[in-house]
């Protein structure tokens, strides 16, 4: 696979943003013409990480060999993957211009059934947040320990407003993120009742996660009706369960391909 670091300016955030990008290496193998598309996952970090987190922290790299997917892995700070309050616009940095330029830049499928999103703690929330306002746009969305009620819509819900201090510049106030986009128990239950088709969702959360109480709930909500694959079991706040779940998440991605082919072109 090859590594790509990308340094580039973003009209809609006003400021340069980095990503690293990770595809597979095409020159191993005669099957792929050089015009194909790979499939794109976008893997979004948490709240005190960056583009930089999974490859350092996790065994991404070797989770992903031999599979015929391009990850992609964008910084957005501290923004909650939100269009700021007081900020710049995130969401819409991730859900429309930087798949276009990642589409423009490598041989990325701008296809929806070629199109995934994923993530940890604010990611989660991120992956979560594009399925569920773009569902035309992608197919599979994997949440692992989402801060999934940042609106604090249920008395279960993380006290997001005062453990985060950027929280009045990202959302506002308390009262005016609810039943806003950036309320997720609000925009699952607005799909439901409008009888959206959203993407494939994969949740999951350790038991010792602070987190869990909202995910559970999340899930025994909206599961049925939005028809999310659910998994519990040890596990707390960290790198060693992430880790672990990523080639869960890796796994359960709807690829149509789920390996390279076995006869690789010499590389002399």
């Amino acid at each position: 696979m090859a590594l790509i670091h990308v340094n580039s300016y973003s009209k809609t955030l006003r400021q340069h943003i980095s990503l690293d990008v990770l595809l597979p290496q095409e020159l191993e193998n005669d099957d792929y013409p050089r015009n194909h598309k790979w499939p794109a996952l976008y893997l979004l970090h948490g709240l005190s990480d960056d583009h930089t987190a999974w490859q350092r922290w996790s065994a991404l790299e070797r989770k992903i060999w031999g599979m015929p997917l391009a990850v992609i892995m964008p910084t957005t700070l501290r923004g909650f993957y939100t269009d700021m309050k007081y900020g710049p616009k995130y969401f819409t940095f991730i859900s429309e211009e930087l798949p276009v330029l990642c589409e423009k830049l490598f041989h990325i499928s701008s296809r929806r059934e070629d199109r995934f999103a994923a993530g940890l703690s604010m990611g989660g929330y991120g992956a979560f947040k594009l399925g569920l306002l773009c569902p035309d746009r992608f197919s599979a969305v994997a949440s692992m320990s989402g801060a999934l009620d940042v609106a604090c819509s249920t008395d279960v819900a993380y006290d997001y407003p005062t453990i985060l201090p950027e929280y009045h510049l990202v959302f506002g106030t308390h009262e005016e993120v609810k039943k806003s986009k950036n309320d997720l128990f609000y925009v699952a239950q607005r799909c439901i009742d409008n009888g959206y088709k959203t993407p494939k969702m994969y949740q999951c959360c350790g038991i010792g996660d602070e987190l869990y109480v909202e995910n559970k709930l999340f899930f025994e909500r909206f599961g049925k009706e939005l028809n999310i694959e659910f998994d519990e079991g040890p596990g707390e706040h960290d790198w060693k369960y992430w880790d672990e779940k990523l080639e869960d998440v890796l796994n359960w991605l709807p690829l149509r391909q789920k390996t390279m082919p076995k006869n690789p072109r010499p590389l002399l």
